[in-house]
């Protein structure tokens, strides 16, 4: 994948950069906020629903850590640590991420609804423009064995 190659070299630096930024600290405040644990049994008290708002928990901590990764690779091929090719490797493309049902969000605390709402937000913005890329770079879709795996993964 050649594609940040041919991308303008201060525009990535600005995307990667405040894209980087935007997403430390949104994983800062999600920490700050799911480490207080489940919110009190008033606000939630179907102990379902709080199995299900740890769920999420988890799935906002997924996502963020996925987009701070790809963002991580990117920065890594701008100093010139990895080349340009080696960001077609799978361990240097943004992970699979499972989205919130939002009927399912809907009667979480307005916090928790704003975290899972703010980093699919930002997921789905570093899922573009890593598509964005591959696109600069020529047609090539996944192959069969990657559409696969990612009907596989959205299936459980």
């Amino acid at each position: 994948m050649k594609n940040a190659a041919f991308l303008d070299p201060g525009l990535h630096r600005r995307l990667v950069d405040g894209l980087y930024l935007e997403a430390m600290v949104m994983a800062d405040e999600a920490r700050a906020y799911f480490d207080r644990g489940t919110p009190d049994e008033q606000e939630i008290q179907d102990p379902l629903r709080r199995v299900a708002f740890a769920c999420e928990s988890l799935k906002v901590t997924t996502r963020l850590m996925h987009v701070i990764a790809w963002l991580l690779s990117q920065r890594a091929w701008q100093r010139g640590e990895i080349g340009a090719a080696d960001l077609s490797d799978e361990k240097y493309r943004l992970g699979r991420a499972t989205l919130t049902d939002p009927a399912l969000a809907a009667d979480f605390p307005f916090a928790a609804r704003a975290l899972i709402e703010g980093s699919q937000d930002l997921y789905d913005r570093v899922r573009r423009l890593q598509e964005r890329l591959d696109g600069l770079s020529g047609p090539s879709g996944p192959g069969p064995a990657r559409a696969l795996l990612d009907r596989l993964s959205t299936a459980f």
